[in-house]
């Protein structure tokens, strides 16, 4: 690891540290009983409100590697030298709007784990073993209510009015593209071999737009810059690095530990996504029919052996190095087009040349 690359991930850290203590203090504060019921505060009376926010509260607090709260704080830092006001409040905004995702997520792969623990649909399925139909009801609720927190994080942080209300709007549209992202992500399965492009725009708008695009014009506008004017390349930096993201988190789907993952191998296979892995694995056996066979077999199952003969197939027609290889071009373009903002603050235009490699050398 070389020197600025090591500088780039102890800021990094150091933004997850404060970030943690300021979060388990918001959720403190979202907590207090209401006496009049009003505000986000808890009604009085009644435990499923504050098992919903409880349960938004343990996966929230429970890990990740808050890299959206890294890149806010480093966007700001492009324009700024000193702390900003407002950027905490947009930290916690895009960290719940992310959970949201998180327990959709779970409920729609119908996964049992999430950061080393339950996902909240199974905490409720254990909770109400013989009403799966309230599990289901209280998993979609407690997602909503992590979205609509993430909007009023915004609206009433220590921001004036009008910066506010923008980026409500930057934290809204985000959201937005991400349901559409959700409902994109769906219908690729329905398809039987979606070209590349269409996995692109599935990245695009699932993950990229909430997860980098948002944290950057949110940093922006929180230290009082306009991003309109840098927009086409916060985009072709956030396209570049939600790929490399993506298609790295791919091949982690197969070949990555499932104890440092906290989850277990294989969810999308599992559920017969078509993920760049899957679409590199079509590609290499497409002269192929019995290991195509095989493949096709293979997805959508819930047999162990299943994920054991695709990580052997994935690494027989070589697809696990060249999903490396294909995640690393991504990464080296974004790093490229970061080098170009010589108009920013150095040491921020540093992190955010150097945070690329990071992302596709991650195990988690």
């Amino acid at each position: 690891m070389n020197d600025v690359l090591a500088a780039a991930l102890r800021r990094a850290a150091d933004h997850q540290e404060r970030f943690e203590a300021c979060f388990a203090t918001h959720f403190d504060a979202l907590a207090e009983v209401s006496p009049g019921g009003g505000g986000a505060q808890l009604p009085p009376g009644g435990r499923f409100p504050a098992r919903a926010l409880g349960l938004v509260r343990e996966l929230s607090l429970r890990g990740g590697k808050r890299l959206r709260v890294a890149l806010l704080y480093e966007a700001a830092a492009l324009v700024a030298d000193r702390p900003v006001p407002g950027l905490d409040a947009a930290a916690i905004s895009v960290e719940l709007l992310h959970t949201h995702g998180l327990v959709h997520d779970d409920l729609i792969d119908d996964a049992p784990l999430r950061r080393g623990g339950p996902s909240t649909y199974y905490a409720y399925r254990a909770e109400f073993p013989d009403r799966p139909d309230t599990a289901l009801a209280l998993a979609v609720l407690a997602g909503d209510l992590a979205a609509f927190l993430a909007v009023r994080a915004l609206l009433t942080g220590d921001l004036p009015p009008e910066r506010a209300l923008a980026m409500a709007a930057v934290a809204t549209d985000a959201a937005a593209a991400a349901v559409n992202g959700q409902l994109l992500d769906l219908e690729r399965d329905f398809l039987p071999d979606p070209d590349t492009a269409f996995l692109h725009t599935v990245t695009e708008y699932k993950s990229t737009r909430y997860s980098i695009l948002a944290p950057l014009r949110l940093g922006l506008l929180a230290a009082g810059a306009a991003p309109a004017p840098h927009d086409a390349d916060l985009r072709a930096y956030a396209t570049a690095l939600g790929t490399a993201n993506q298609i790295h988190d791919d091949w982690l789907d197969l070949f990555g530990d499932p104890a440092t993952l906290g989850k277990p191998l294989g969810t999308d296979l599992r559920s017969g996504r078509h993920s760049y892995l899957v679409h590199a694995l079509l590609a290499a056996t497409a002269d192929d029919p019995s290991a195509r066979a095989d493949l096709r077999a293979a997805l959508g199952s819930p047999d162990p052996a299943a994920l054991t003969a695709l990580r052997a197939l994935a690494r027989t027609h070589h697809v696990d190095r060249a999903l490396s290889v294909e995640a690393a071009r991504h990464a080296r373009r974004a790093a490229a087009l970061a080098a170009d903002w010589r108009h920013w603050r150095p040491e921020a235009v540093a992190f955010f040349t150097q945070l690329p490699a990071w992302s596709v050398t991650r195990d988690h």
